[in-house]
């Protein structure tokens, strides 16, 4: 068996693109356009797996963005994305000094959490061992849901 995939429904292709592309650094694999389904896939891999997902297709994060408006809501069935970091704190306050909300804040140096513009929640791991607890993100409360 191996990882292929994760689908999620975007309703804004642009801003998706914006946060996961400008905003988390993700790089697009692969585009498809089906103008008889009215629908757009955008394969996008994270920097580290960038190479291995133009050789073999995997393992990336399908956006899927129908054409026509439709309403989506997230179910308990699905929690949320992971990738683990190099610097948490550091992504994080690149991401806060994007306009991101970090919903759940490093405050123990491993784990934060964000969520994209179609409200999927994305988790963060520091690399290895956890990083020292600093300010700001030891007295920072969470935000909304993660």
């Amino acid at each position: 068996m191996e990882y292929l995939h994760t689908m999620v429904r975007v309703t804004d292709l642009d801003a998706s693109l914006d946060f996961f592309c400008n905003k988390l650094g993700m790089a697009e694999i692969d585009r498809y356009d089906s103008e008889q389904g009215r629908f757009t896939l955008v394969y996008l891999a994270a920097a580290g797996d960038a190479e291995r997902a133009r050789s073999g297709s995997s393992p990336v994060l399908e956006l899927t963005h129908n054409w026509d408006p439709e309403e989506y809501s997230g179910g308990r069935n699905f929690g949320h994305l992971a990738y683990r970091v190099d610097n948490i704190y550091e992504l994080c306050e690149r991401l806060m000094g994007a306009g991101v909300s970090i919903n759940r804040p490093p405050r123990d140096g491993h784990m934060a959490f964000v969520r994209t513009p179609d409200n999927i929640s994305i988790e963060f791991l520091q690399r290895g061992a956890s990083l020292p607890p600093q300010e700001p993100w030891v007295s920072m409360e969470n935000t909304g849901e993660w």
